[in-house]
């Protein structure tokens, strides 16, 4: 090409360098990008929530204990059927659902704040002493038990609002309610119930609660009641009583995150004796030695019997019947160990007491003396060593002991059932000695 001098070298291209420092850019700006989470489908992750309970009688203790938390004094569940339908219905007498600044009962608040429990602030400024709850979540349990729940509470003015929710529904509906006369408290109605739990019977949840909320019905004295209308009987909850000798003086079970109270009893081996671990008066779990690292005695032994209760362990929100093995959870098994110690050595020694007991009672001499049986009670059994009179009519007696025996006399005495065994002892002796009778 004319005016180019070909013999100089060619200059480099910049463009693929530029392109090049590009990509690296961007992708460092990548690498450190960073964000918050965010639910993509709220109503997807609320179906998710509501059906993480597997338990319905999990599912009616958190109702209960929404209305300890209200400060109820009397709670009673209602089990029976109207219309054809089947349904279950939690009253209480404590404060109501909150009000709002117009003095309604606050309904949108509980249906629009999901996971925002009110509680939880509460226990975080230190004003929720004796409050259970902290997810916010346990009003979505009803999915567990039936279809349709019915919440209603007073308004300042003593009007009685409701509000009805649906499984599978993300819509709720507030309206007033008439009604003849108002009642202090909440009451929550479930409708209809589901098919696999109609045949839950007022028996079985009371039995339940009686267990789940031991400490939480001792310490606040609410009263309990099931009434079953399906079976014409009415239960009263009362905290369950545990069987054996309470041990005293126990070693502490302290960690850095608090200390743990424990209630336990020794008593007879038994494969129903466990201790239950609880949080707050609520049973979490209902056996200590499933949990891992602690599948041991004295846990496994089944001498025990009571509850453990740690209040700074961190509970799984979904079934809200687990626990979240963190380094709260770690520093509770280690704190065990001392604990594990001295009630082995209870045990142990309550072993040693038995096999001695079992020792001393097989050598003992026995005391059991075999009298000779008169000729009337060997009429009764040939072997001569144990006998019965439950054929005689009467006593028999002779006139004299060395009288003579007459079979068919002494039969119409009452002293043979047949004339087979007369005549069989006719054959072997011919004097009668006195006879017994009964004593």
């Amino acid at each position: 090409m004319a005016g180019r001098d070909r013999s100089s070298p060619a200059l480099p291209s910049t463009r693929g360098v530029r392109v090049t420092v590009a990509k690296t850019s961007a992708t460092k700006s990548k690498e450190s990008e960073s964000g918050k989470l965010r639910i993509g489908d709220d109503w997807n992750a609320i179906r998710i929530i509501a059906l993480s309970q597997s338990n319905p009688l999990k599912a009616i203790a958190e109702l209960v204990e929404n209305s300890i938390d209200a400060h109820a004094k009397t709670i009673a569940i209602t089990r029976g059927r109207e219309h054809g339908e089947h349904y279950l219905t939690v009253r209480d007498d404590g404060d109501g659902v909150p009000r709002d600044p117009n003095g309604l009962p606050d309904f949108k608040y509980v249906a629009t704040h999901i996971c925002d429990s009110v509680k939880r602030r509460l226990k975080a400024d230190g004003a929720g002493l004796g409050l259970q709850g902290e997810f916010g979540i346990g009003l979505l349990s009803f999915w567990t038990v039936g279809d349709t729940l019915t919440m209603t509470s007073t308004s300042a003015d003593e009007r009685v609002y409701q509000m009805v929710m649906s499984k599978g529904d993300p819509r709720y509906v507030v309206k007033p309610r008439r009604v003849l006369f108002s009642e202090r408290g909440t009451e929550l109605k479930i409708r209809p119930l589901l098919e696999g739990i109609r045949g839950l019977s007022g028996e079985k949840i009371q039995w339940y609660l009686a267990s789940e909320l031991r400490d939480r019905i001792r310490n606040t004295q609410v009263r309990v009641t099931v009434l079953d209308k399906l079976a014409r009987k009415q239960y009263q909850v009362e905290p369950r009583q545990f069987e054996g000798r309470l041990l005293h003086q126990l070693p502490t079970v302290r960690s850095p995150f608090g200390e743990a109270y424990g209630e336990l009893y020794l008593t007879e081996p038994d494969e129903d004796c466990r201790v239950a671990l609880t949080r707050d008066g609520t049973r979490v779990i209902a056996d200590i030695g499933t949990l891992p690292g602690l599948e041991r005695p004295p846990w496994s032994s089944r001498y025990l019997q009571g509850l453990i209760d740690v209040r700074y362990l961190n509970l799984t929100p979904g079934t809200r019947s687990g626990i979240v093995h963190d380094e709260r959870y770690g520093a509770f098994v280690e704190a065990l160990v001392p604990l594990e110690a001295h009630l082995n050595g209870l045990i142990e020694a309550q072993r040693r007491a038995e096999e001695e007991q079992a020792s001393r009672e097989s050598l003992r001499p026995s005391n059991v003396r075999f009298a000779r049986p008169c000729w009337s009670c060997r009429a009764r059994n040939t072997t001569g060593l144990t006998f019965s009179l439950a054929h005689r009519k009467r006593p028999v007696q002779a006139s004299h002991r060395g009288e003579t025996w007459r079979p068919q006399v002494w039969r119409e005495r009452g002293a043979f059932p047949n004339r087979a065994e007369a005549k069989l002892y006719s054959a072997n002796s011919s004097t009668m000695p006195v006879l017994c009778t009964p004593s």
